[in-house]
């Protein structure tokens, strides 16, 4: 199992450099369970918030300038936060701004990252704009989606991206085609140079269809996911479906539906959700992804690998 982890460590003059470059804007210890869909981890050393795409290139800029690598957090879904929080520089993405060029042809949707993607959807349906209707049921960001191809109801980013606008480390920003990105199964070319790229906004190719009949088909497949995925706080799919198989199957097959530690349960409902039952905690949800990883393997020799990604100080956990 292949573990990703994103932090450092800020020295004292660090600490007054970023004080004057950010000012009033930079917060302090500021929690971030309450930006996680799964409600836990603990704070982020420095924080600040980007309302716009420009704001968000800007303190990127500035944070690389100062020889800091922040960490972008969109929506906090597929993010697992260490109880013991993120050291540097935590950027919130909340650039939200959309253009429906419905009169384009074909037609198109802009969207700056830090979008709801489940919004975004919803708002191309009722624009009569089909393409993105998978991902109405998807938490979190454009951003996030561009990033790890996310997908859904046999659709995915990848079926439909038209370019994103990059912000590289030498300050350019630079329009990737899908090609470029080289999309995966719930991956892309992004995944491999995290640390000096950063998303703004995606544009995505669409097509013209009546909205009665896309919000029947957004209706359908929100009473699958009622269906199929429990409810309540959790990062979503836990582990990436391996080849011609499901870990949700797997995790279930190797008896750990049910499964607790402390206040986070392996859902009753489906295997591959861990659910936040109330105050639980970052190592609980850890101690339990390796606990279903071992059971797995050593079960069935199936190596599930992770779809979340472990951000900030792990310790001797790992």
């Amino acid at each position: 199992m292949v573990l990703r982890f994103h932090y450092s460590m800020v020295s004292m003059s660090e600490r007054r450099t970023l004080r004057e470059a950010f000012g009033s804007h930079l917060k302090e210890n500021e929690p971030l369970a309450k930006y996680t869909s799964a409600r836990m981890g603990g704070p982020a050393e420095y924080f600040v918030i980007a309302e716009t795409a420009a704001e968000l290139a800007e303190y990127t800029r500035t944070a690389w300038e100062l020889g800091f690598q922040p960490f972008i957090l969109g929506g906090g879904a597929n993010v697992l936060v260490s109880d013991a929080g993120v050291h540097g520089l935590v950027i919130l993405n909340r650039a939200r701004r959309a253009e429906f060029r419905t009169e384009d042809e074909p037609a198109t949707v802009w969207a700056e990252s830090g979008a709801n993607l489940g919004l975004l959807a919803r708002q191309c349906v009722a624009k009569g704009l089909s393409g993105l209707e998978w991902a109405a049921t998807v938490p979190g960001t454009v951003g996030g989606a561009v990033y790890g191809n996310a997908g859904a109801h046999g659709g995915d980013v990848a079926m439909n991206l038209r370019m994103a606008e990059i912000l590289h480390q030498d300050g350019h920003v630079r329009r990737w085609t899908p090609q470029e990105l080289a999309f995966g199964y719930r991956t892309s070319a992004l995944k491999q140079q995290r640390e000096s790229l950063v998303i703004l906004s995606a544009e995505f190719e669409m097509r013209r269809g009546e909205p009665e009949a896309l919000q029947a088909k957004v209706e359908a497949f929100v009473a699958h996911r009622k269906g199929t995925q429990p409810p309540g706080a959790s990062l979503g799919s836990m582990f990436k479906n391996p080849p011609d198989d499901y870990a949700g199957r797997l995790i279930e097959a190797a008896g750990l539906k049910g499964a607790r530690m402390g206040n986070v349960e392996i859902s009753t409902q489906h295997a591959n959700f861990f659910i936040n039952m109330g105050e639980g905690r970052a190592s609980d949800v850890f101690a339990l992804i390796h606990r279903a990883h071992e059971a797995v393997k050593n079960q069935f020799g199936v190596d599930l690998e992770l779809e979340v990604e472990l951000v900030g100080e792990w310790g001797g956990q790992c």
